[in-house]
């Protein structure tokens, strides 16, 4: 009988234990990705926007100024954060909706599926954009009037209710606004406000264009800044929910162990920037902030790219994926059918930057990769590229081709003006020379940031240029990129 009791009291004192004692590892993600935003932030130096929730961020947490996604599109660009690969290796070369019709490679496993299978629950909000589902799939789907998701408030609220909820799980919580996406006006392209004061709960912040410091990236002309202005609306209505979740994550006692990022997919839906891969595409906003670094505030160099994302999650979580058994062809009776091998370790191609986090300089990361080949079906412009230290190389497989547009920046009044006018100037290149790649771009990023001057054929460049590309190839054929046969063939 005493045993007994004893036994009872153990397996009581053990039950009562053993969640506080989880509880206390627990280690929680929340990544908030938002669509078509560049360094549009307060924090970034721009002093006309408002943006207090990302910038309340990067007072807490490590902001990049050299962190860049792989592809400038919405759908492929979310493929390899959520996969930590390069979209030509898992087939997703362009956006995954309605005729494009890209998706991933049944075989790959997306960070969802990793950390479910670790004890995770997991939830997505607002914008998806990947295929197929089975892939990618969220344990939760919380999207309940999120109009289209662009009311950041409501979008917040359901985060806190999910997160709320009684279960001792650790959460990776994916958190998509739509914003600042184009999206409004009566062709569904003009504008980024469709009827700007319709989100209930959110309090809309307007510009005058007059207040707008266009980049040098872009022509300075008044539809330009009216633009601008609309989407600077936009941002600063998404950034009402970042603000919300931070409370949430606050008041719920999470703030101290989550790990919190915040980026965007590709850069602004202008001409220049998304779509293409000079550095107003792909040189984009990254704040992650964990909890356990000590200096917080800072700015780091290190060069990362998004292919790193889930990298440093697992890496942050202390989770390993499962080996993963590859498919192989076997005989069976004469017949070729398909089998399993021995399982081998999952293996990415971004590697984690969690030790990058809190430090100013990061040497170690001081060279990266980019593949961009579709964003609409429509839209096929093969570009790769390497960035190392202060030279960016851009090989334009399709060099012959004309640069092709996405229907929203066709549309947009800043490209309309150009045509109207006759425009011979874009930003800091002609608008031939846009329109008209070479088949090789090389810059000097510290003494020509917009990529002005194309060093490719110049005779004192040779040596780098041979060595960028003698990397690039490399790199291709390691991450078994199809386009690498394209050095030989074209």
């Amino acid at each position: 009988m005493y045993r007994c009791l004893y036994g009872m009291l153990c397996l009581l004192l053990f039950v009562s234990v053993e969640p506080a004692s989880a509880a206390a590892k627990q280690k929680n993600v929340l990544v908030i990705v938002v669509d078509d935003q560049g360094f549009q932030a307060g924090c970034y130096g721009n002093k006309v926007i408002k943006t207090p929730g990302i910038d309340m961020l990067a007072e807490s947490g490590t902001r990049f100024t050299r962190a860049h996604c792989t592809t400038a599109s919405c759908s492929a660009s979310r493929s390899v954060i959520m996969t930590g690969l390069y979209n030509h290796a898992t087939g997703h070369y362009g956006h995954a909706h309605g005729y494009n019709h890209f998706s991933t490679y049944a075989t790959v496993k997306s960070l969802p599926i990793i950390l479910e299978e670790a004890g995770y629950r997991t939830c997505s909000i607002g914008k998806y954009h990947l295929a197929p589902e089975y892939v990618y799939q969220f344990q939760e789907y919380r999207n309940k009037g999120v109009q289209g998701n662009r009311n950041s408030i409501r979008m917040a609220a359901n985060a806190k209710e999910w997160i709320t909820e009684d279960d001792d799980r650790p959460f990776f919580l994916y958190y998509c606004s739509s914003d600042p996406h184009r999206g409004g006006g009566p062709d569904g392209y003009s504008n980024f406000n469709d009827d700007p004061d319709h989100y209930p709960g959110v309090t809309p912040i307007k510009y005058k264009p007059e207040q707008i410091q266009v980049p040098p990236w872009l022509p300075n002309h008044r539809e330009v800044q009216e633009e601008l202005a609309e989407y600077y609306q936009a941002i600063s209505r998404l950034d009402q929910g970042v603000v919300s979740l931070i409370n949430t994550l606050k008041e719920t006692g999470h703030w101290e162990d989550t790990l919190v990022m915040f980026l965007s997919d590709n850069g602004p839906p202008f001409p220049g920037a998304k779509t293409n891969l000079y550095q107003p595409g792909m040189n984009l906003p990254l704040i992650v902030r964990d909890p356990s670094q000590k200096k917080q505030g800072i700015t780091t160099d290190a060069l990362v790219t998004w292919a790193d994302l889930t990298p440093t999650i697992l890496d942050y979580c202390d989770v390993t994926p499962k080996p993963v058994p590859p498919l192989r062809t076997v005989e069976n009776n004469g017949k070729r059918v398909e089998g399993r091998g021995k399982p081998v370790p999952w293996k990415f191609h971004g590697r984690s930057f969690l030790s990058a986090l809190g430090k100013e300089q990061a040497p170690e990361f001081d060279e990266s990769y980019a593949s961009h080949t579709f964003h609409e079906i429509t839209m096929y412009y093969p570009m790769r590229v390497i960035l190392s230290g202060n030279y960016k190389y851009i090989f334009n497989i399709a060099h012959e081709l004309p640069y092709p547009f996405a229907s929203d920046l066709y549309r947009s009044p800043t490209w309309q003006g150009v045509l109207k006018r006759g425009d011979k100037m874009f930003g800091q290149r002609t608008v031939y020379s846009y329109l008209h790649r070479p088949k090789h771009e090389l810059y000097d990023l510290k003494v020509d940031p917009y990529e002005a001057k194309n060093l490719a054929f110049e005779p004192e460049h040779q040596e780098t240029l041979k060595k960028m590309q003698e990397k690039l190839k490399a790199w291709q054929q390691k991450t078994k990129d199809p386009w690498f046969l394209k050095w030989e063939y074209e």
